[in-house]
């Protein structure tokens, strides 16, 4: 793939190249000294090494003669970034560190920039990219959320948003571990019954850590990482993560369990879940009561995953001894919040990445990305929709959503086994002259984002599939017709699933079709059906027998829940059907429990459009 995917064809001929920031790391290993790198007439100085660099290093710069320079690029650092990434960006271009800007000082400024650099307060809306009339060529945000960047302004105008995902993992686990040990110890009511004139030996005696098991709740980067020093405190390590690797974390000396074995083993509970419409208060009355009576719990990752009222019940019945909270479902949390003034939870304000060294590393793991993209080279951490030739595009933007969507409600119907192989299956009149990297990143984009909070476009599709241990098999099947493509067809290797129809030859399978322009769901495991892929999608088997879909209505109509599309499938008469029905809202549990007693049915499931948070 061609830099250009990821910007518009003017912008990338108008783009100047600069020193590639990967020439200008230090070489950690090596005892000499870092070198400097010659690209394309510019001189790259060394990145200043960090604290975990060896001290006393010298760079030695290598002066080139070159024929003309080309124009350096300027960059804008709209809010403070540590000194070692602002003298990566120094090194390339012309730097204007300008900090708290108005809305007005900002749109005044931004047509003469081709990089603004920012962190969370700086807006980067729509009316920030036309303002650049053109020029911006780059946001880089130092930092991993992105809801300060309009992404559709960004990509429709071929501007490229990168960010700094990595460089917080080390430091959001070890807050972790404090929090960890803070809880089993009573530090903060001790230290404060102790600043209060009270010495309180007897009242804050805690319990001990070894040999007690952690079940660490998302086994991704800053899990694993979790697990790694916990283990070296003696604990027994568990994960619950259904698409974890089974070899990531045996070498871990980690063991993948299911939800409800990690609840009934867990003695310390470590959140690591990424907030999405699945997990959004996951941890509500239901779990809480299936944990150990003592259990204590860490949050480092995302408020929403905890449903507050219900831990706060659970800590006044004592089934949760302690919990100790770095995030909160609304930041900061209001006076009313029911966890803040509880005697036994810990709270602090969001300090998970809050290290001298992981900010240091957040300026130069974004420094090299804003300079990669200025190179209009790829980069792993780009998280918005690259440009692609108008042509291809146009061609293939009717089965964009299919792919999206089909990701999603396959990876949607996988149970707590979790899988590894995904089969992507396309029927084109073009047989192998079909280009299919835009539908694999959707069908990527799909999945992960139901699982991870990973922004996923065509640019690190590939890469963050591998991350995350999937193999990835494309097959192009020669079918008849004049459209590009006729069907999409997703399978998982995955022999449980939510919905036990869905399964065929050990593969939960959904294929479908593009119809008047609009994305259908047209088969489920063995199954036929025609729905709209939008919105909620409830799935029933059932006995073939009269009465159920009438009674299935019903239950819906009672809880006003409409319903846009229905279609219904049976192998033969009074065997086996399923039916396939859209709704506009997503049903309460209740109504969902109410469906599944209907007589005749034999399983209920859904699945959502609605992407991760």
């Amino acid at each position: 793939m061609q830099a250009s995917l990821c910007m518009s064809p003017v912008a990338v001929a108008q783009q100047p190249k600069v020193a590639s920031s990967a020439l200008m790391r230090p070489q950690r290993r090596v005892g000499a000294g870092s070198r400097s790198a010659q690209v394309s007439g510019m001189l790259a100085a060394p990145r200043r090494a960090s604290p975990r660099a060896a001290a006393g290093r010298k760079s030695t710069p290598v002066v080139a003669v070159a024929a003309a320079e080309p124009a350096k690029p300027t960059i804008l650092v709209a809010e403070k970034l540590g000194d070692g990434g602002v003298d990566m960006l120094k090194a390339v271009g012309t730097v204007d560190c300008s900090y708290d800007m108005t809305k007005d000082e900002l749109l005044a400024k931004i047509s003469l920039v081709d990089a603004i650099v920012i962190r969370s307060a700086t807006k980067v809306t729509r009316e920030v990219f036309e303002a650049s009339k053109g020029r911006l060529k780059v946001v880089g945000r130092a930092g991993v959320g992105i809801d300060n960047v309009d992404l559709t302004a960004a990509s429709e105008l071929g501007c490229l948003v990168v960010n700094a995902p990595t460089a917080n993992t080390v430091a959001a686990a070890e807050h972790g571990i404090a929090l960890l040990c803070a809880l089993a110890r009573n530090v903060p009511q001790a230290d404060a019954a102790m600043k209060a004139g009270r010495w309180e030996r007897n009242k804050w005696v805690g319990v001990s850590m070894v040999g007690k098991t952690l079940a660490i709740m998302g086994f991704g980067k800053v899990g694993s990482e979790v697990a790694r020093r916990a283990k070296g405190l003696g604990m027994t390590v568990i994960a619950y993560d259904p698409y974890a690797s089974q070899e990531k974390a045996a070498a871990l000396g980690v063991k993948i369990v299911t939800m409800d074995e990690a609840l009934a083993q867990g003695d310390f509970f470590s959140l690591h879940t990424p907030l999405t419409p699945n997990t959004k208060g996951m941890f509500n009355d239901e779990l809480f009561s299936k944990m150990k009576k003592g259990a204590r719990i860490v949050n480092v990752a995302r408020g929403g995953v905890i449903d507050d009222a219900a831990l706060r019940r659970a800590l006044d019945a004592g089934i949760v001894a302690g919990a100790a909270l770095d995030v909160f479902s609304t930041e900061p949390p209001p006076e009313d919040n029911p966890l803040v003034s509880h005697p036994a939870v810990i709270c602090t304000p969001h300090l998970g990445a809050s290290t001298k060294e992981a900010q240091e590393e957040v300026a130069y793991e974004i420094a090299e990305a804003v300079i990669s993209a200025l190179n209009g080279e790829l980069t792993p951490s780009c998280v918005n929709a690259p440009m692609m030739a108008p042509e291809v595009l146009k061609e293939l933007q009717p089965f964009v959503a299919l792919a999206d969507g089909l990701g999603r409600a396959a990876v949607q119907l996988v149970e707590d086994s979790g899988f590894a192989d995904v089969f992507i299956t396309y029927h084109s009149p073009r047989g192998d002259d079909l280009d299919s990297r835009l539908l694999r990143a959707m069908v990527i984009k799909g999945m992960l984002e139901q699982i991870t909070t990973s922004q996923v476009n065509l640019v690190n599709a590939d890469l963050l599939a591998k991350k995350r241990g999937l193999r990835i098999v494309e097959t192009v099947v020669p079918a008849e017709g004049t459209q590009v493509l006729t069907q999409i067809e997703v399978a998982v290797g995955a022999s449980t699933s939510k919905f036990s129809s869905a399964v065929v030859d050990d593969r939960i399978e959904v294929a479908g079709s593009v119809k008047s322009g609009a994305p259908f769901l047209t088969r489920v495991g063995a199954y036929d059906v025609d729905l709209a892929l939008e919105g909620e999608v409830v799935l029933v088997r059932q006995t073939d027998q009269p009465g159920i879909i009438a009674a299935v209505s019903s239950e819906f109509a009672s809880q006003k829940l409409n319903i846009s599309y229905m279609t219904v499938s049976r192998e033969s008469k009074g065997t086996e059907a399923i039916m396939a029905i859209g709704v506009d809202s997503a049903p309460s549990a209740a109504v969902v429990e109410a469906v599944s007693k209907i007589k005749g049915v034999q399983e209920v499931t859904l699945f959502s459009d609605k992407r991760a948070a």
